[in-house]
């Protein structure tokens, strides 16, 4: 406890010339205090919410995981949301990590963006971040936002959002239970030429749609061997066991690290998701998948185009071209690309439309209109990283929600079982496995490599 000052010697008030405080010396800083307190309070408008500035108590507070291409792509299109406030990121490759953190301040204009090289460190440490940007390699998507959700923080997930059913069921009952806002990066589920065409099926204007497609272009096969070793760099420029995570464990490379070299390998990717996460996803946008209890999987040879078949009768195509992605195709032209298919017509959009292909120009004379009641219905933008902020803030489901993901993500990865054990397969998507089939049922899952599980 305090106790009352005691005054030692003279009082503070004497007229005593050698008192410690005078009587005149006690009046005159009494003025200067009353006069300072009169003088305004300097408090910059950004503060105060002033000249468009959003004060801070009211911005959502971001970090990243996974700051290479995709991650770096994305925190620029983040950077430009006005409510958004970055603080830190994250990377096990610190040249990536230094790179984001030049990037949040040189935005800022100061140096206060935090580094930090394993994720569970951040998520510990970071109690203050509201939500995360995950841009891992695909084999830390799902782990890191299961971490990520359990510690309070609202997910913006790259694709594939997780390389087995097994963890994508985590992710959807990961953010049930602890009640996080997620989304996942199908971002042209909120693109103009891609939104148009899914209206178009599924408000019916072509009619009852008898055929979907969907861009799931395969790759020259999936490595299962891996590559020599090479010497560890020093783990704080990388650390090679947080690199890997869930994975099993394998020698350093500079192959893997560097320059993607990582997707070619079973390991590490998947093969009909790599690509199926980001169309399969629009495809079932425009269907009605609420009475689909199952597809029916037909596997033609590892050339074919795989097709499948709905409960409800509709056919979806996972359609595969051969060469570049960007290779013209009789559907679409260009990569990421859906079509519909009805008695009315049809219509697609692929990366590089500004406006949706359709069968006839009659399709097209409601455009803006599709898209304004599509926008009025939803109350979402057409900008998908602004969707996931805005359900941040009124804490509804996302445009590409962890069902959404997980059903998407269930169809590509039971095509690429498919594609695996080169036999037709049936998939319960009620029951997430496969009917009567044991062993493309244990393929639904990956061990996990301690500590990094779930």
């Amino acid at each position: 406890m305090n106790h009352p000052t005691q005054w030692k010697g003279k009082s503070p008030m004497s007229n005593d010339p050698g008192s410690t405080l005078t009587r005149r010396r006690f009046l005159a800083r009494g003025a200067m205090a009353a006069g300072a307190a009169t003088l305004p309070c300097l408090i910059p408008a950004s503060a105060l919410g002033r000249g468009g500035a959003v004060p801070p108590s009211e911005r959502i507070v971001m970090g990243g995981i996974g700051m290479g291409g995709r991650g770096s792509y994305d925190l620029s299109w983040m950077l430009t949301e006005r409510d958004v406030q970055w603080v830190a990121v994250c990377d096990a490759l610190k040249s990536r990590r230094e790179a984001a953190k030049n990037a949040v301040d040189g935005k800022y204009g100061n140096q206060d963006c935090a580094v930090y090289g394993d994720l569970r460190q951040f998520l510990a440490e970071r109690t203050d971040v509201d939500a995360v940007l995950i841009a891992t390699g695909d084999r830390w998507h799902a782990l890191a936002s299961v971490y990520a959700m359990r510690a309070g923080k609202d997910v913006y997930c790259e694709k594939p959002a997780c390389l087995t059913m097994a963890q994508g069921q985590m992710v959807v009952e990961t953010a049930r239970r602890y009640g996080r806002v997620y989304q996942t990066g199908a971002q042209r589920l909120s693109e103009p030429p891609h939104v148009f065409a899914i209206e178009m099926a599924r408000s019916g204007r072509l009619g009852p749609i008898h055929t979907a497609y969907a861009d799931c272009r395969w790759r020259d096969g999936m490595r299962h061997d891996w590559l020599p070793a090479e010497p560890e760099p020093p783990k704080s420029e990388l650390d090679w066991d947080v690199w890997l995570g869930p994975s099993p464990w394998r020698p350093y490379n500079s192959g893997y690290a560097n320059g993607g070299g990582w997707y070619h390998f079973y390991d590490f990717a998947t093969d009909v998701a790599m690509w199926g996460a980001h169309t399969v996803a629009q495809a079932l946008a425009g269907l009605d998948m609420t009475n689909v209890s199952f597809v029916e999987f037909q596997y033609d040879g590892p050339d074919a185009t795989m097709r499948t078949r709905l409960s409800n009768g509709v056919n979806l195509v996972l359609f595969r071209v051969a060469g570049s992605v960007w290779e013209p195709c009789q559907y679409w032209h260009g990569a990421c690309g859906e079509r519909f298919e009805g008695p009315e017509g049809w219509a697609a959009a692929a990366d590089g439309y500004s406006r949706t292909e359709v069968s006839s120009p009659a399709l097209l004379r409601d455009h803006q209109k599709v898209l304004a009641d599509y926008t009025s219905r939803t109350q979402r933008p057409l900008n998908h990283a602004r969707d996931f902020f805005d359900c941040i803030r009124s804490r509804r489901p996302t445009v590409a929600n962890p069902e959404v993901m997980y059903r998407s993500m269930c169809i590509c990865l039971a095509a690429d079982i498919c594609e695996q054990l080169k036999r037709n397969l049936k998939f319960d998507l009620l029951k997430a496995e496969f009917v009567g089939d044991p062993e493309a049922n244990r393929m639904r899952s990956r061990a996990m490599r301690a500590p990094y599980v779930g």
